[in-house]
């Protein structure tokens, strides 16, 4: 099967073709095949990866597979949740989004900076699939002070996983994979695919 990614997120893409691997599944990125970002304008993580989706599909002809996720922090109520991505206000700009997570968190104590990274894959058999395959996936942990390691990519710097004692940026891409947000919802999203749903 060959799926058209709704995403132009070269990290996404490496981890979800990782998972993937072993299925007989293409997973191609949107922007390889001429298709723009989608409009987030969902007010909640599955209905902007439905969007993303949709679009893809719609633009391509193809399945696609739509993926939003972020980091919630407990102590912004949330935030930067949907906004995880352009949080300093540019899109994707890692390093000033960490640094303007941290500067939120300046004051906060390390045992109120719980938070988890949260994912919803949704896979659209076209355009207008009634029925998307939706998987979610959720991973908790802490807003650490400073980054710390070099892996992975978004805030994997600072957040601390408390199972392996270190950030994310400081697990093996194989491990991560498997406990990660994303990972989880991959897995899910494999055993729906495996039953045929």
């Amino acid at each position: 099967m060959k799926l058209v990614l709704a995403s132009g997120n070269a990290g996404k893409l490496v981890e979800i073709r990782e998972v993937l691997a072993d299925l007989s599944i293409e997973l191609v990125a949107q922007g390889e095949l001429g298709v723009s970002d989608a409009e987030e304008t969902g007010a909640t993580f599955v209905e902007n990866a439905i969007l993303k989706a949709r679009h893809a599909a719609r633009m391509s002809g193809l399945p696609a597979l739509g993926d939003d996720s972020g980091i919630c922090v407990d102590a912004l109520d949330g935030a930067p949740g949907l906004l995880s991505a352009r949080y300093a206000g540019e899109h994707g700009n890692s390093a000033a989004n960490i640094a303007r997570l941290l500067e939120a968190l300046n004051d906060v104590p390390d045992a109120r900076r719980s938070a988890h990274f949260f994912c919803v894959i949704v896979l659209l058999r076209h355009a207008d699939d009634p029925a998307p395959l939706i998987a979610e996936g959720r991973w908790p942990g802490r807003i650490l002070d400073a980054p710390r390691g070099s892996g992975g990519f978004g805030y994997d710097p600072i957040f601390f996983d408390p199972t392996h004692e270190c950030s994310a940026a400081e697990l093996d891409a194989s491990v991560k994979n498997r406990i990660s947000h994303r990972g989880q919802a991959l897995s899910r999203l494999r055993e729906l695919l495996a039953k045929g749903i």
